[in-house]
């Protein structure tokens, strides 16, 4: 049985992590968040120590440590900015890491946590759970049979509309997040590049608060994707307003199937990082740097190839002048 610790246990994602340390067979030892609306212990960990102060959280650790019972696993669940240096805080306990996604916001923290993994001899993993799924598997295989010429054409379309809370909070933030391309965007660009190799050329045609837009080269695809937060980018919506998600990738016009199977991706997740098979530094680089070039791009005109969704919304914007 594993130790672990849990840093953002109050935040939106945390329940996965939780589940899967409990589907594991591991116990949660000590957990932090700034927020004390955190009943969600009670129904996985009731007996694990809580903190809303990072002092009192690190001193207890550093205690559990000196008596031979320190922890064995840092997760991390914290905003986006903050993961560099919560990262850095569990290796340096002696535990190893296990990060959600996105690791960093920019290409050069990989390189620093990289050297501090070598320093304390710690391992640090993202979970990266697309990468686990059944369809992605089987198109990673339908791209590595296929010719080495081949091209393929991909659409990524993923539009998860958020309330106003969104922009007020630190997500919003393009500092602390990183922009909606690391927001809902990091684990999808990760995917392509597991399935259709590295970034050749990366073109912004679209970036804003809420909604960004452009066409991704890789070394096996030519990619149109859009990401968005506004519900009025959803393709079809019913009279009570719902689904609140769309979620599409077609390879060379041909859907992918992967709206199933998400639920216990996580907990799969922490069964290959336990069997010493997860996701290191080195393998999320090539999505961290396209997500910042996304970032830090000035965008351009459609002449690579415009995501339909782009193109009606100007079109629509077009009408209304």
């Amino acid at each position: 049985m594993k130790r672990f610790a849990l840093i953002g246990v109050g935040g939106y994602i945390a329940p996965r992590h939780l589940r899967a340390i409990k589907e594991t067979g591991n116990v949660l030892v000590a957990a932090l968040d700034p927020c004390d609306s955190v009943g969600i212990l009670d129904s996985y960990f009731p007996d694990s120590d809580f903190f809303t102060e990072f002092e009192r959280f690190d001193r207890h650790l550093e205690k559990l440590r000196r008596k031979g019972e320190g922890v064995d696993y840092v997760s991390i669940c914290s905003p986006n900015y903050l993961h560099d240096a919560h990262v850095r805080f569990g290796l340096r306990i002696g535990a190893d890491v296990i990060c959600e996604k996105p690791l960093v916001l920019n290409p050069w923290n990989v390189d620093g946590l990289e050297e501090i993994s070598r320093e304390t001899g710690g391992r640090i993993n993202t979970i990266l759970q697309l990468r686990l799924h059944p369809a992605v598997k089987a198109l990673k295989t339908r791209v590595a049979q296929s010719p080495p010429s081949k091209m393929f054409d991909v659409e990524l379309t993923y539009v998860t509309s958020r309330g106003r809370w969104y922009m007020f909070s630190w997500k919003g933030d393009v500092k602390k997040s990183g922009g909606i391309a690391n927001n809902i965007g990091i684990h999808f660009f990760d995917m392509l590049c597991d399935v259709f190799g590295r970034a050749r050329r990366n073109s912004v045609h679209h970036y804003e608060a809420r909604k960004a837009a452009g066409c991704l080269e890789l070394e096996r695809a030519k990619v149109r994707w859009f990401l968005s937060i506004d519900a009025n980018d959803l393709p079809t919506r019913s009279a009570d307003g719902s689904p609140r998600t769309y979620r599409s990738i077609t390879v060379d016009g041909e859907e992918v199937e992967f709206s199933r199977g998400f639920d216990d991706l996580h907990t799969e997740s922490y069964r290959e990082i336990l069997a010493g098979r997860g996701f290191g530094p080195e393998v999320v680089r090539p999505s961290i740097e396209i997500v910042a070039d996304i970032r830090n791009a000035a965008p351009v005109e459609c002449t690579d190839g415009c995501h339909p969704l782009l193109a009606a919304i100007r079109r629509r914007a077009a009408a209304g002048k």
